[in-house]
């Protein structure tokens, strides 16, 4: 693959995972609104512009360095987490779940959406392309962030159904969280478990 190709195809694989990440992290912050903490609106967190949730390293230069890296064969990222202050929350043990379903969960419908529009209507082979490869990162990112190592959403549905001493004993794997996914990834422990798991729901959804 060319220059010009590889920079075309880095921009559509990067605005599809923003448009993924963005949904992700809108329903976060619209989830805790709704259940008591309005930290993500009055930061400017509660809105589906992206430019509200890009980080600079996890979602512009690790997208960068892993599409480089393997060749133009993968792309990922993470947005910004939205700030969510517990404290706020009517029930923080039990919403703390709802919050960290909440992103998983919207880029699954997202997907589903997508997967009956391809079903659906005849479309030319450009929308097909661009459709299915955002059905596909809503699907990884979901499965992704479901898995429980913190700072991942996973964790923090265990946080909530662990009692307060565990959960407080867990959460400081949060600063060895990053390594531990790292790591995970080096061994390929994801090409072992979760592609097998993205292809399984893309064939759920009809479309794989």
């Amino acid at each position: 693959m060319n220059l010009p190709h590889l920079v075309v195809s880095f921009a559509i694989s990067f605005s599809l995972l923003l448009v993924a990440m963005t949904v992700h992290e809108f329903a976060h912050g619209f989830t805790a609104y709704k259940l008591g903490d309005s930290t993500a609106r009055f930061s400017g967190r509660l809105t589906l512009n992206p430019l509200a949730h890009i980080d600079p390293f996890w979602t512009v230069v690790l997208p960068l360095l892993l599409f480089i890296s393997t060749s133009g064969h993968f792309v990922f990222g993470a947005a910004k987490p939205v700030p969510i202050n517990y404290r706020a929350l009517k029930n923080p043990k039990r919403d703390i779940i709802w919050i960290g379903l909440s992103g998983p969960l919207a880029n699954f419908i997202l997907a589903f959406v997508i997967a009956r529009v391809l079903k659906v209507f005849p479309l030319p082979g450009v929308s097909v392309y661009l459709l299915f490869n955002l059905l596909l990162i809503n699907v990884v990112l979901a499965l992704f962030n479901l898995i429980p190592v913190p700072p991942l959403d996973g964790s923090r549905v265990i946080m909530g159904l662990l009692p307060e001493g565990l959960a407080r004993q867990y959460i400081l794997l949060e600063r060895y969280g990053f390594i531990i996914l790292f790591a995970f990834i080096w061994l390929g422990v994801f090409d072992r478990l979760l592609w097998p798991m993205v292809g399984a729901v893309i064939r759920l959804m009809g479309v794989g």
